[in-house]
């Protein structure tokens, strides 16, 4: 029995490290605390500030009956339209809403009050002044983009109601808001792109900027920007760790948006290729791209199951190159499935999706499942290999989710 050792139950970190006099206020827990989870002297909502609330750069307002009966009350929606019991709610009490958005909305609900036409509620009964889009930067400035159905107005009295509106903004009540710029927009269909509907810019600059991951961004008010700034940091920081790409890398930048994870790589790769389907996004990001020094890039505008067949063709030499994808909730056209699919040289795959159930599942499908000639699926398929939740949307169940695939 003399031979025996007392085992000290290593289990027991705390039982351990106080065996050898370390267990204390100064000793080696609270040290160790600080170097591997340096927040954990902060509450989780110190740890996430200043995101979690008022966290929007983009805000889109809807028009409609408030709960007093009003039609023209400027805010969002309760009820659903199947149970008829829709009701337009102003935003002072939603957490993820700025100020600022709020008060342009409540400026417009004012505008709207003292207008003699009405508000198009629905469009075959008629009404002109539709929803409110609001977008703001960093450095606090505001764009504020209006919505009208022209019915049958004459060019004439579409103008006196510009007038009216920019009168209210520049120098009526509405001055109070001190927008960076005011756009208007005729359209006759529940969305209308630029080029189905030109926005028209009333008064002020033509573009918001944005500083992020150290590029000066351009932003139009048709481009697609994450809604959440500083989450957009992190979510491309992210999205550009799971790349791995290197100096031999030609970076595939899929439904790019105004080019910001393709941008933001650009200097450790050997060329940034984009495509876009909004033309103004694609404007954004060849200026961005300028205006930062950075000379390896292309972008393209069109539908991606359009345009990347051909550009992924001159990529089987040998190339190595890695594609990004940033779809829309819709998910990506099978088609681009089938050309990343079919494309030997895309070894590795990162998938953005903020919608994964319905469509981004049917991708996700078949992406990884084996190849399928019917589907005109002919490649290796892909292996899921990490997924990593960014969460961009404080205070709702939503959530960006970053898909690593590789093969």
């Amino acid at each position: 029995m003399a031979g025996l050792k007392r085992r000290v139950p290593m289990h027991s970190l705390r039982y351990f490290i106080s065996m050898v006099g370390l267990f204390s206020k100064s000793g080696l827990l609270p040290w160790l605390a600080d170097v591997v989870t340096p927040l954990w002297r902060l509450s989780y909502e110190e740890q996430l500030k200043p995101v979690i609330n008022g966290y929007r750069n983009k805000s889109t307002f809807s028009v409609n009956r408030g709960p007093d009966g009003n039609p023209k009350t400027v805010g969002y929606y309760l009820g659903t339209w199947r149970d008829g019991n829709i009701v337009c709610v102003r935003s002072n009490n939603l957490k993820n809403i700025p100020e600022k958005h709020s008060q342009v909305a409540q400026y417009y609900e004012v505008f709207l009050r003292q207008s003699p036409l009405e508000p198009c509620l629905v469009f075959h009964e008629g009404g002109y002044w539709r929803e409110l889009i609001v977008r703001t930067n960093s450095q606090g400035h505001t764009m504020a983009i209006i919505t009208f159905h022209p019915q049958k107005l004459s060019q004439e009295e579409l103008h006196v109601q510009k007038e009216t509106v920019k009168e209210f903004f520049i120098r009526g009540p509405g001055a109070a808001c001190d927008l960076t710029s005011l756009y208007f927009q005729e359209s006759t269909m529940t969305r209308c792109s630029h080029q189905q509907s030109p926005y028209q810019l009333l008064f002020g600059e033509p573009y918001i900027f944005e500083e992020l991951l150290s590029l000066k961004i351009r932003i139009s008010p048709d481009a697609f920007f994450q809604i959440n700034t500083a989450g957009a940091e992190m979510l491309y920081r992210t999205v550009g760790e799971l790349t791995g790409v290197n100096s031999d890398t030609i970076l595939l930048d899929i439904c790019c948006g105004t080019g910001v994870i393709g941008l933001s790589l650009a200097q450790h790769t050997s060329q940034v290729l984009g495509i876009e389907l909004v033309e103004q996004a694609v404007e954004d990001a060849r200026w961005t791209a300028a205006f930062n020094g950075i000379t390896n890039s292309e972008f393209h505008t069109g539908r991606a199951e359009k345009i990347l067949p051909g550009l992924l063709k001159s990529k089987e030499d040998g190339q190595s190159v890695v594609a990004v994808v940033n779809p829309a909730r819709a998910g990506l056209h099978y088609k681009v499935i089938q050309a990343i699919r079919n494309c030997r040289a895309i070894r590795t795959l990162v998938f953005v999706s903020c919608k994964l159930h319905g469509e981004s599942t049917r991708n996700i499908i078949e992406l990884c499942c084996p190849p399928d000639s019917a589907k005109k699926l002919l490649g290796e398929p892909f292996v899921l290999q990490q997924a990593v939740p960014v969460d961009l949307f404080p205070h709702t169940p939503h959530c960006e989710l970053v898909l690593l695939f590789t093969r």
